[in-house]
């Protein structure tokens, strides 16, 4: 099965790739590639550059890093494997071409806040102001402007997650959308 996860910034996109890498998924990280080609060019590596950079990628394809990262994966057939962060409305349709599903994970701006400081990645580690800043630039939802649409892509998601509670709670949800996708095969 081949999920893409989408959502915005801090809502815990990382939790639910945890919890799906322990059921045996493999995990493609659209941060990770980016962080690899910035590093291959001795470039700085911020949330800023990696925007950059997927714009680039996306402007010789739409289907942008989520392509690549499935392209350099290889993956056997009826493997189990999540790619994460899908951007656009473009990437979230490349999951669905492969038979695969879109998982969105959203909460509230404030909760994502705290989420993403204390996560203490270099990409995060930013003022408020500029993580709304972010937040508005990517959560378009249309990439035409920015280079981002992630509302696009959510609404493309066969799944949404609401990741305001527990781990327990959000672990719950899933569990249901991995049901639901097993039984949409």
């Amino acid at each position: 099965m081949i999920i893409g996860i989408t959502g915005t910034l801090g809502a815990g996109k990382g939790t639910v790739v945890a919890y799906l890498t322990q059921k045996g998924f493999a995990h493609y990280s659209s941060s990770g590639l980016l962080a690899e080609i910035l590093k291959e060019r001795g470039e700085f590596i911020d949330r800023d550059s990696m925007a950059k950079t997927a714009r680039e990628l996306r402007a010789l394809d739409s289907a942008g890093v989520p392509k690549k990262s499935y392209e350099r994966a290889n993956l056997p057939e009826g493997a189990d494997a999540i790619f994460e962060s899908l951007h656009t409305p473009e990437e979230a349709r490349f999951i669905k071409s492969l038979g695969g599903f879109v998982l969105a994970v959203d909460a509230d701006i404030e909760t994502r806040y705290k989420r993403a400081v204390l996560r203490g990645s270099s990409k995060d580690n930013i003022s408020y102001q500029k993580f709304l800043e972010q937040t508005e630039r990517e959560e378009q939802e249309d990439a035409v402007a920015t280079g981002h649409g992630i509302r696009g892509a959510m609404k493309l998601a066969d799944f949404t997650l609401q990741n305001d509670g527990s781990v327990e709670e959000l672990r719950k949800q899933i569990d249901e959308a991995l049901e639901k996708f097993s039984t949409s095969k």
